[in-house]
């Protein structure tokens, strides 16, 4: 016994149906053509319109300095408008009042929806493309963060694309959670077989948004101190003091505490000293006031100056003092270390030298044992 089996997509008579589209439109034509005229101009103004927007967003996009401006984003955003995009728009705002038949109306609204949804894609990768050159401007030129950012636009393109083609395969009415769940298991395979590169491309990212510290700033991480002078997609590359280069790995470097010291706004310094136990107590009570004048007269200011405690040598004193700016002038330690020993040669103040004192006890004769006879 044979069982005749329906097909899965119904059978579709293409010259039948373009015949009957060509037929309707000739009907369509002879009976509305009034309002196809008056519908193709006002589609034309809207054409003209939109023009005109897209020509403002270039002028826009050259406002301000470069392209790391918020004029320069929303300008290179509006001026990605596609031709496509912009008469399908028109077609769509007028096919009602044309009173165009329903297979035209379908084909608009079906061309009108594809545009839109990838118009809106490239409307949102700008925006981003914008928001990432307006965060590093002035920082990626001529380093290896430009590789970097190059990855982030092809990332950022590919998902927005797959989006958009997901969400036309949606509106045909093909089922796409088959797909979207392939796409996922996909994406956590590369995920996983690249979390490495995922990693360091995240922290190049925190670098980006975060801003801990910029070419040319000195830092220092655990052990390590130097400055910078590349960041790149997997490393960033450190000038030490000796002249050495240091390669980190961006996700290394987030993990320590960092810490930046070309932001600073000041520089403090501090001298330790010691006093013999012999020295007067009027010196002293009058010591803070003479270590203040030293540093004050150098030109700096004085945060601290004064006894500390007691130790085995002495009177534990120290002297901080801090200038002004990033760098810490190495002249100045020399001229308040000068200041201050000016002042105590001319008041006979000396520092405790290291001593050690030995005490002997006298010698004391033996008593005699007892119990035993002379």
């Amino acid at each position: 016994m044979t069982t005749n089996k329906a097909p899965i997509l119904p059978e579709v008579d293409i010259q039948t149906q373009t015949e009957a589209l060509v037929r309707d439109s000739s009907v369509w034509v002879q009976s509305h053509w009034l309002n196809i005229l008056i519908a193709a101009a006002i589609a034309t103004a809207i054409v003209v319109a939109l023009y005109a927007a897209r020509g403002w967003g270039v002028r826009l996009c050259r406002r301000g300095e470069g392209v790391a401006n918020w004029y320069s984003i929303f300008g290179r955003a509006v001026a990605k408008t596609g031709n496509f995009f912009i008469i399908m728009v028109a077609l769509c705002l007028v096919s009602k009042y044309a009173g165009a038949p329903p297979m035209v109306e379908a084909t608009i609204q079906f061309l009108f929806t594809i545009a839109a949804v990838f118009q809106a894609a490239i409307w949102v990768r700008e925006v981003i493309f914008g928001l990432v050159e307006h965060r590093t401007h002035g920082d990626d030129a001529g380093t290896g963060l430009a590789s970097a950012l190059g990855i982030i636009r092809l990332l950022v393109t590919i998902v927005l694309f797959a989006i958009a083609l997901v969400m036309v395969l949606s509106n045909l009415g093909v089922n796409v959670t088959g797909l979207v769940a392939g796409l996922g298991i996909g994406g956590i395979a590369i995920g996983l077989a690249a979390q490495g590169i995922f990693g360091d491309l995240i922290a190049a990212l925190s670098i980006i948004f975060d801003r801990p510290f910029r070419l040319g700033d000195n830092i220092k991480f655990g052990s390590s101190e130097g400055v910078v002078e590349q960041i790149g997609l997997k490393s960033t590359r450190l000038r030490g003091a000796a002249g050495e280069l240091r390669i980190v790995s961006n996700r290394k470097l987030l993990d320590n505490e960092i810490l930046n010291t070309s932001d600073r706004i000041r520089n403090r310094f501090k001298f330790i000293f010691n006093l013999g136990y012999d020295t007067p107590p009027e010196v002293v009570d009058s010591l803070p006031e003479l270590l203040r004048d030293a540093v004050e007269s150098s030109g700096y200011k004085i945060n601290h100056g004064g006894i500390t405690g007691f130790s085995a040598t002495g009177l534990d004193y120290d002297v901080e003092f801090e200038s002004q700016g990033i760098d810490f002038p190495p002249e100045a330690r020399d001229k308040v270390a000068a200041a201050i020993l000016a002042r105590f040669r001319d008041h006979k103040i000396t520092f405790a030298y290291p001593t050690q004192l030995n005490l002997i006890a006298p010698e004391r004769p033996f008593p005699p044992l007892q119990g035993k006879e002379e």
